[in-house]
């Protein structure tokens, strides 16, 4: 699911994201917090921005 980034997509994502770093983001320690905020953040940012992994048994088609 790549394309266009919209508020959708991005709910989506957090929806996606890890329930403990979800949960995490409610706790009163700040460390777990911070942790969480850190791991959502980079769910999202691989899913926006990282490069789908190709399939080593695709073949590539000449341009």
């Amino acid at each position: 699911m790549g394309g266009v980034i919209t508020a959708e997509r991005i709910g989506q994502l957090i929806e996606d994201a890890p329930a403990w770093a979800k949960i995490a983001l409610t706790v009163p320690q700040e460390r777990l917090r911070e942790d969480a905020k850190r791991e959502l953040g980079q769910h999202i940012y691989a899913a926006l921005f990282q490069p789908v992994a190709k399939d080593a048994a695709q073949l590539a088609l000449p341009l």
